[in-house]
């Protein structure tokens, strides 16, 4: 499933401001008695501290998603130029680490945290080879939806400041806008263009946020933007920040803003994708088809996983995963009493999507109830977390519908962080206009994937961490983020989730669903796949609705390489679990080994591995004494 948090975490900090900050010299080595007498690791970790804070001056919004206020009236520069830079930046920031600090001397946390910065430095130094490979907007991946979601949900507003520094925003998304839209064009012209469904998500998404007032003075709905201005804005005046006539000026800025800066841009971008639409083949293709295909793809997987699996590789191990996966269901299937093939077990399953047995009411009861029922499990499996976890996240987590301006059919259920300081909840989002598509049996593993103990427990602990540098609490690795949440699927099992058989089953039915990605991503974009033989292959061996099939397919397409890091995590992080217990016997303990997993914050796979076997290390030792 897509993870928007991914957030913005992701797409932000790939991104740059205008100005990129200068490398001070204060970093430079120690002269004074004072400092002379620190560590080398200590040394690193306060150059680390001042990398990190001049790094988030590149995006505001990141800022703004950390509850800090710092440029709260600036949006990030989403130009190349800008992500020119950033880069230009990270490699004057290698150049003086490793002129400045002996690695040999460093502890073995502080080693981390240089292979961290050294790795992801090469991987930005990479994906720039490739940048005009990408697509810059599409209908799961864009920021044109993006920047509204981050508005809405990290802006807040608790002074007249605030909403100054909102209604500047405004002006500022108009400006973002007009960049992505030129960046598209720059790839569109060098032969890279987004798949024809792609060009439709972002039309209708972008059509979407310009809907309303005042955008439409005839509309009797405001905008989701202005509604949001409106709410704020409320909120100030009933607090007494403001007075009513000063609520009414920011209303009349926030509309001017909107009609004035952000209505154009989105209006060109639209116009730009419209125009362009009769140009796209509807028979979508891989990346084996874009200019340097292969390479650019191969520097994806190295991207996605942090490995160095070749295409090859990962199609075997998928095809070794939905064997394995098809033999747990073929028991379940059998204990049911099911008289019949698994395919037809699939097709029972699928075929009557009003059945109350497999399906919510396609009505705002029946969407309530999903909503309830999410949250229910999730209180349920918080009760058995300290048995398993000897760390927990403070942060708290919600449940909520994904807001109408970006809320697609069958789209896949994603998280949204909270912010560090506790003002802003983790968000577990689900798209909930289409209940069809939402089957009962697959929601628990959702749950579990989406909040604890998955993307809310792994993210919210690791922007919570202390006594690591600070880069560190919101680095992230697609491989690590998404196998732990793919790996908290079957703890949640452990801890007494999916007591309702056809929950489990769900459950195998989301994890096939992740191996499977393994065989048609690499088939989509190594392997010269068409559409119909990976629908096909997926229909074959998932008990995925046909819609929720077209729509994996379309993200898959687009997004090369994202769909693998799910099941490449997962399975290192069972591997080394395994491992663990093998040498262990024991003396194994599952709260002892997650702390590993989780205590260093997002790491990648190698790292991973070095982190568990050094627990390994130190357990046998403590043993042996």
């Amino acid at each position: 499933m897509k993870r928007l948090f991914l957030l913005s975490a992701v797409a932000l900090t790939l991104t740059a401001c205008s100005e990129a900050p200068q490398t001070s010299t204060a970093s430079q080595p120690a002269t004074t008695a004072e400092s002379a007498q620190l560590s080398e690791s200590e040394r690193l970790n306060a150059w680390f501290e001042e990398k990190y804070e001049q790094q988030l001056q590149f995006s505001p919004l990141m800022m703004t998603r950390l509850g800090r206020k710092d440029l709260y009236d600036q949006i990030d520069d989403m130009s190349e130029q800008g992500q020119d830079k950033r880069l230009q930046w990270m490699a004057a920031t290698v150049d003086e680490l490793k002129a400045n600090f002996d690695y040999s001397k460093l502890d073995e946390d502080t080693k981390i945290s240089y292979d961290i910065w050294m790795f992801q430095f090469e991987q930005a130094k990479k994906q720039a080879e490739f940048r005009r490979h990408n697509y810059v907007l599409t209908q799961m991946n864009g920021m044109q939806s993006m920047l509204p979601t981050l508005l809405i949900n990290y802006h807040k507003v608790a002074e007249t400041s605030d909403m100054e520094a909102y209604i500047s925003r405004l002006e500022g998304v108009g400006r973002a806008v007009e960049q992505l839209t030129s960046r598209v064009a720059i790839n569109a012209d060098e032969g890279v263009k987004a798949p024809y469904f792609a060009y439709e998500g972002v039309i209708k998404q972008s059509k979407a946020i310009i809907s309303g007032k005042p955008f439409d003075p005839d509309s009797d709905q405001d905008s989701s933007l202005l509604a949001d201005v409106k709410t704020k804005v409320a909120a100030l005046e009933e607090s007494g920040e403001i007075t009513a006539e000063q609520a009414a000026t920011f209303i009349e800025e926030a509309e001017t803003a909107l009609l004035d800066k952000v209505m154009p841009a989105y209006g060109k971008l639209i116009s730009w994708f419209e125009n362009d639409l009769p140009n796209i083949s509807r028979e979508a293709t891989g990346a084996s088809a874009l200019p340097q295909g292969e390479a650019y793809y191969n520097s994806a997987l190295a991207l996605r996983t942090t490995t160095d699996l070749t295409a090859d590789e990962i199609h075997q191990i998928g095809l070794n995963e939905v064997d394995r996966i098809l033999a747990e269901m073929e028991k379940i299937k059998q204990a049911e009493g099911f008289d019949g093939t698994l395919n037809e077990f699939f097709a029972y399953i699928k075929s009557d999507n009003t059945d109350e047995r497999f399906y919510y009411p396609n009505t705002d009861e029946g969407r309530q109830a999903y909503l309830d029922d999410a949250t229910a499990f999730l209180d349920n499996i918080a009760d058995k977390l300290p048995e398993f976890f000897g760390i927990l996240p403070k942060a708290d987590l919600v449940v909520k519908r994904v807001e109408p301006y970006r809320e697609q059919a069958g789209a896949p259920q994603h998280y949204f962080a909270g912010s560090p300081d506790g003002s802003t909840p983790g968000v577990y989002y689900a798209h909930l206009i289409d209940m069809s598509t939402m089957p009962k049996n697959e929601m628990e593993a959702i749950a579990y994937h989406e909040g604890n103990p998955g993307h809310h427990m792994q993210i919210s602990i690791a922007q919570e961490l202390e006594g690591v540098p600070k880069f560190r609490t919101t680095s992230f690795f697609n491989s690590y983020v998404e196998g732990w949440a793919l790996y908290a699927e079957l703890v949640a099992k452990e801890m007494g989730g999916y007591q309702n058989p056809m929950s489990d089953f769900g459950r195998l039915v989301s994890e096939m669903w992740r191996a499977i990605r393994l065989v048609v991503d690499t088939g989509i974009h190594a392997m010269d796949w068409s559409r119909q033989e990976v629908v096909d292959y997926m229909s074959q061996n998932t008990a995925l609705s046909i819609h929720e099939i077209n729509t994996e397919t379309d993200r898959y397409i687009g997004w090369p390489g994202q769909a693998l890091s799910y099941k490449i995590g997962e399975l290192k992080i069972r591997e080394l679990r395994k491992k663990a217990k093998n040498e262990l016997g024991e003396a194994f303990d599952i709260r002892a080994f997650h702390e590993v997993i989780l205590g260093e914050g997002t790491v990648t796979l190698p790292i991973l591995e070095e982190q568990v076997n050094a627990y390994i290390s130190k357990a046998k030792e403590a043993l042996a004494k």
